[in-house]
């Protein structure tokens, strides 16, 4: 078990729920009864993409840079992301002022790069890989005097997230389970966190894909194992557990399971075809168990968090402009 002592706690959380009571919205929880007879289960979909950049991630960036001092501010932040803590964190610098810096993989899908340069963020392209984005930062940083804003590994972060699952124990009350999605742990940790501040009975369930089990063998091992360099149609869940995400999965996840490629898909067809909302791939994930019924819910109350939805269309539109017009 890893020793990295968690600075996260109930205070922390509702400290984290005040200070973005101004900027972040309070997101809807649907229901369906078509997935409530595929689950066997009530499910409560808290549907953070329909957040503030169609994702959960501006809850952490913004409570991370809520906290920074002012000469920090002054100075600007810097992170790398795929798409959607990029477009988070520059949203939040835009709307207080701060300067940001995003390091991005040139792989990046392309609605989530332009989103990001919108909200007025200088974008460094680099390779898709662990080892070049942190090179990339790391030179940000030493030339700049940029502060790190990190996607993941950062208690403000964690506690960010965190307020999530905590407006959807609000919202839906008692759950015999919560279900989040799995990539560098943010948000499967301060799930983790608020569950166990708000119902030590709930059981908390992470899903990520076959293709990125690094959280699933991570759990079993005992040990961070890497991601690699997965390929997967969730891009948000390609990366590897930072060491304070894992520290809480490690004490308070239950379950690390994972889905195919094909279930993923299905699963995101199903929520845009039966709840007509869009969600991403990466969100798509938590869906596909509940279809399968491979986790023992047994009519049970179920919460899940559909993580976001933003989702290059183009290739859609385009297909249906080369047909039609």
């Amino acid at each position: 078990m890893p020793s990295t002592p968690i600075e996260v706690g109930g205070d922390q959380i509702r400290e984290a729920v005040e200070r973005l009571a101004p900027w972040a919205h309070r997101t809807p929880v649907l229901t369906s009864k078509t997935l409530d007879d595929r689950a066997g289960a009530s499910i409560f979909l808290k549907c953070e993409n329909f957040q503030r950049v169609g994702a959960f991630k501006f809850r952490g960036a913004m409570n991370a840079v809520l906290q920074l001092t002012d000469a920090q501010k002054a100075k600007g932040v810097v992170t790398h992301s795929s798409g959607n803590h990029g477009q988070a964190l520059a949203l939040a610098g835009k709307l207080l002022g701060v300067p940001v810096t995003i390091v991005m993989p040139h792989t990046a899908p392309a609605v989530k790069r332009e989103a990001t340069a919108g909200y007025g963020a200088t974008i460094i392209a680099c390779e898709p890989t662990l080892a070049s984005r942190e090179a990339a930062v790391t030179a940000e940083v030493e030339a700049h005097g940029l502060t790190l804003v990190h996607p993941f590994n950062d208690w403000n972060v964690i506690a960010g997230q965190a307020t999530v699952a905590w407006e959807l124990f609000d919202q839906a009350g008692p759950l015999d389970v919560v279900i989040a999605p799995v990539g560098g742990g943010g948000l499967i940790s301060g799930t983790a966190l608020a569950a166990r501040e708000r119902s030590v009975r709930t059981r908390v369930i992470g899903v990520e894909p076959e293709r990125a089990d690094d959280a699933r063998r991570s759990l079993a091992s005992g040990r961070i194992e890497s991601a690699g360099d997965p390929r997967t149609i969730a891009d948000g869940l390609r990366t590897t557990l930072g060491d304070r995400p894992f520290a809480v999965i490690s004490r308070h996840v239950d379950q690390i399971v994972t889905a195919s490629e094909a279930e993923i898909i299905n699963a995101a067809r199903f929520v845009w075809e039966r709840l007509k909302i869009v969600i991403e791939p990466s969100s798509a994930v938590v869906v596909a168990p509940l279809l399968n019924r491979t986790l023992g819910l047994d009519g049970g109350r179920v919460g899940v968090i559909l993580s976001g939805g933003n989702v290059d269309l183009s290739p859609f539109f385009d297909a249906l402009a080369a047909k039609w017009l």
